[in-house]
């Protein structure tokens, strides 16, 4: 009963779409998203304020201001705001959904989509979009709820917005968990049951077990790659609404590419996180010997299989020689790293990862069978 309910609501919410044009949907769906966050944010500042001893007024004005002028796009001197809050509160909640990340696991979604053989219900795969959007933040401000006491004690995130308390940790959960009811709901409504079951199958391994097994095991890199592998999956199967080879051959390569990604970032930070109490490969690796050689077999690793999408049938063989080389510069960058374990090789392997899965999923795009 509810289910058809709430189909009907979003067939109705898609004829509306189609008759209006998409400057009128922009305007109108920031205002419904924008005036409750700030109306949120008016509640949540009054009661983390006041139960602090602070005057709420002035701290409700101030955040006002901040979250105007972010709007409008002008820059806010952070010496210009008495105490300790230097952030706009509407800023600060974007920013617990780490929008880099998210961007960059979207682009795996559109991979998946796109190569996906099918008809693409634009009006559908752009809710499936939103909806995945939604999750991936939700995770990441689930993520920053859970380890904001070790995010206080680390170097690269006190920074953020719950160790400095501009939101408190209370706001942070229901904005997470709000996230990700919308997002599961989108994906379920604008895609189909499989979908959804993978939407929430990612939120739950990233939140209930990656986040945790960071403090217990090492092996918490290659569990965490698991539900950030399944993107591409959700894009396939929002489109074809299966799981076939293709997907699988996303899957692996997106697994294999984070190993890399994430070693370089452990070893940078491997003070950081064994202050914080995390479990990682490069926790007693001070040479960067471990971190560097792991990165080297999985860039390896990657090499060979990363060709898989031309064997299954949805790139034609011209794909494999721009992979070869793809890999093959990604694995000279590991190699580098392992001949000199310096914080510059292991940052030229990170911005090299960074590179390598957009242009390697453009690969595949463009020489789609």
């Amino acid at each position: 009963m509810i289910l058809s309910v709430a189909r009907d609501l979003f067939e109705r919410v898609a004829r509306f779409a189609d008759r209006h044009s998409p400057q009128t949907l922009f305007a109108r769906a920031l205002i419904i998203i924008v005036v409750p966050m700030l109306l949120l944010q008016a509640l949540s500042a009054w009661w983390f304020y006041s139960q602090r001893g602070d005057n709420v007024t002035n701290r409700l004005a101030l955040l006002l201001v901040r979250d105007l002028r972010a709007l409008i796009a002008l820059r806010a001197d952070p010496a210009a705001v008495p105490g300790p809050v230097t952030l706009g509160w509407f800023t600060s909640m974007v920013r617990l959904g780490k929008p880099r990340i998210t961007g960059m696991v979207i682009i795996t979604f559109l991979g998946g989509l796109w190569l996906a053989p099918g008809e693409i219900a634009h009006w559908r795969t752009s809710m499936t979009l939103i909806g995945t959007a939604l999750l991936v933040a939700a995770s990441n401000a689930l993520n920053m709820y859970l380890e904001r006491d070790a995010d206080a004690l680390m170097e690269r995130t006190r920074d953020r917005p719950l160790p400095r308390a501009i939101v408190s940790p209370e706001a942070a959960l229901a904005f997470g968990t709000g996230l990700s009811c919308v997002g599961i709901a989108l994906v379920f409504l604008a895609s189909n049951l499989l979908t959804g079951l993978l939407g929430m199958l990612a939120v739950a391994g990233y939140v209930a077990v990656y986040t945790p097994l960071k403090r217990t095991s090492t092996a918490n890199t290659a569990v965490g790659a698991i539900p950030g592998a399944i993107p591409p999956m959700i894009g396939w199967a929002a489109a074809r609404g299966d799981i076939g080879p293709g997907a699988w051959s996303l899957f692996v390569i997106v697994f294999l590419w984070q190993m890399p990604h994430f070693f370089a970032i452990a070893w940078m930070c491997r003070e950081d996180y064994s202050r914080a109490g995390f479990r990682m490969i490069s926790s007693d690796d001070s040479s960067g010997e471990r971190s560097a050689s792991q990165s080297v077999f999985f860039c390896i690793l990657l090499l060979v299989l990363a060709g898989l999408p031309a064997f299954v049938g949805i790139a034609s063989y011209v794909y494999q020689p721009i992979e070869l080389v793809l890999g093959g510069l990604f694995v000279a960058v590991a190699m580098r790293f392992l001949r000199l374990r310096t914080p510059s090789a292991a940052r030229l392997l990170f911005f090299a990862s960074i590179a390598y899965l957009p242009l390697l999923l453009a690969a595949l795009v463009l020489t789609k069978l």
